[in-house]
């Protein structure tokens, strides 16, 4: 492709980022029915730790990227581009639709969260391949001076799959009932991925090498062993690390506060009835994502660096202010209750449970149904809330997520041209694929089990803003990064490795 031609990149584009979309789809089906399948996998008698584990568990499959960004990087700068992103494409997407058929817990014990694990391991190492090939696979194709405009249209595949994610979730909740989903209707979403994947396999084997790493291979000029050019040269060490200290570190957390996290609170800590959750932040992302492409051109015009950092800044500032409004618009205790409506019911279950359900309904339509289960046997007790919130409080959190997702948007839609520009055509896959993967993998795969730890922990102390102690972590590990970023980073976006 010429420095100036953009002849036949949206196939490129369209190619990379439906393959691509979909396996974000997949590693997101999980995180997106956290909440059930907490119920189904773990033990069921201390449903806390059964989430938590739960959350454990998708951490993994971040916490294996990095290795997957070696082992496929490593191929994909050997064999390249296209061989390699189409191998992580079916591992991921057959990863996927075998989760939808383990049996549950009650079925074969443990052996279902160990199966759930090794798969969830599978699927981080698929992913740790995939984004590095695509986003490198779509810069070797897009002209000088247009690397960030046209590789941001990658940068909307995660959203854009979690958003198909949360309206396949919605949408087998409305074909079924809350039974028949309880029961195996959350299987479906998982079923589903194998039809995606099989339609995305056969349009990414008609794809074409990529021009430029064709051009290397064919004079010769290759790697032959990328690990060590990557990470043995001192001089592309420092950039290494440069990337992933300076910018992927802040950008991972930051991604996914705006959209795992965020979804995640909801649920758990406000409480609010899963499906208004879905909904809204489907709406939000909906909202937000044509910011990828707007940040992603207006790097090509004013360079990357500032624009993401001014995402980190604003996230830093703004985290807290913003997840308060989100807990004080739904907390019932600033709400007032028609007691004249207030019912409660208690019955004794078989097993000599007793079972004590309070609904509550307020003023402006709030809807309250707490449900109290004492254990007979084993001198337990376990509660369980459920808010269905009104409409004006439903728009009140879209546009509290949209600013998130905003925050998200300038992170990361220059990110694949920054990272791409940093180094050589013959390491680039393999160089560009780590940090990118330790900063997103660890410190943003992490971030959903150690902050909901944190804000776990601070309730059990007492402190009346707990809900807030979970964003110590994403704001430590952005301002470390802003710094490092503002001191070490160049901003002129460089060109000459492309």
């Amino acid at each position: 492709m010429g420095k100036t031609s953009t002849k036949g990149i949206w196939k490129v584009i369209s190619a990379s980022s439906m393959g691509t979309m979909i396996e974000w789809y997949d590693f997101y089906i999980f995180g997106s029915l956290a909440v059930v399948i907490s119920t189904k996998f773990f033990p069921s008698d201390n449903p806390t730790a059964a989430f938590l584990s739960t959350l454990a568990t998708f951490a993994a499959g971040f916490v294996v990227r990095p290795f997957g960004a070696l082992f496929f990087g490593r191929l994909g700068d050997i064999i390249g581009r296209k061989y390699t992103f189409m191998a992580t494409l079916l591992l991921m997407g057959g990863s996927t639709f075998l989760i939808g058929c383990i049996p549950s817990y009650e079925t074969i014990g443990f052996l279902a969260p160990l199966l759930v694990l090794i798969l969830r391991l599978l699927q981080g190492l698929a992913l740790g391949g995939e984004y590095g090939g695509a986003a490198t696979y779509v810069a070797e194709h897009a002209p000088v001076g247009q690397k960030g405009y046209w590789t941001s249209w990658i940068q909307t595949t995660a959203t854009v799959g979690l958003f198909i994610s949360l309206m396949v979730i919605l949408a087998t909740k409305n074909i079924l009932s809350s039974e028949a989903f309880d029961s195996w209707g959350w299987r479906v979403p998982f079923w589903v991925s194998i039809v995606m994947v099989g339609v995305s396999y056969l349009i990414r084997k008609n794809m074409d090498e990529s021009p430029v790493f064709a051009k290397a291979k064919k004079e010769g000029t290759t790697s032959t062993n990328p690990l060590k050019e990557s990470f043995g040269n001192r001089y592309n060490l420092k950039f290494v690390l440069l990337a992933l200290f300076g910018a992927t570190m802040g950008q991972g957390v930051v991604w996914y506060t705006g959209q795992f996290y965020a979804m995640s609170f909801m649920k758990t800590v406000m409480n609010v009835e899963s499906s208004q959750v879905d909904s809204l932040l489907g709406i939000a992302l909906l909202l937000g994502t044509p910011f990828f492409i707007v940040f992603g051109w207006l790097s090509d015009k004013v360079g990357r660096k500032y624009i993401m950092m001014s995402g980190m800044l604003l996230a830093i500032l703004f985290y807290r202010p913003i997840y308060k409004m989100m807990y004080n618009t739904t907390d019932v205790n600033y709400k007032t209750e028609i007691v004249e409506r207030t019912i409660q019911n208690t019955e004794t279950a078989k097993n000599n449970d007793v079972i004590t359900t309070f609904s509550k309904t307020y003023t402006d339509g709030t809807t309250y149904m707490e449900k109290k289960t004492d254990f007979g046997n084993k001198q337990k007790s376990q509660s369980s809330v459920t808010i269905n919130i009104n409409s004006g409080d439903e728009w009140t959190l879209i546009f509290l997520v949209f600013i998130q997702v905003i925050f998200v948007t300038m992170v990361y839609g220059p990110i694949a041209a920054f990272l791409v520009e940093m180094f050589p055509t013959k390491i680039r896959y393999t160089s560009m694929s780590l940090p990118y993967h330790v900063g997103n993998g660890i410190f943003g795969g992490l971030l959903p089990a150690i902050s909901t730890y944190f804000v776990t922990h601070a309730k059990a102390a007492g402190k009346t803003d707990f809900y807030l102690d979970g964003l110590w972590y994403p704001i430590i590990i952005a301002s470390i990064c802003f710094v490092i970023g503002m001191i070490y980073i160049d901003n002129k976006n460089k060109i000459n490795h492309l």
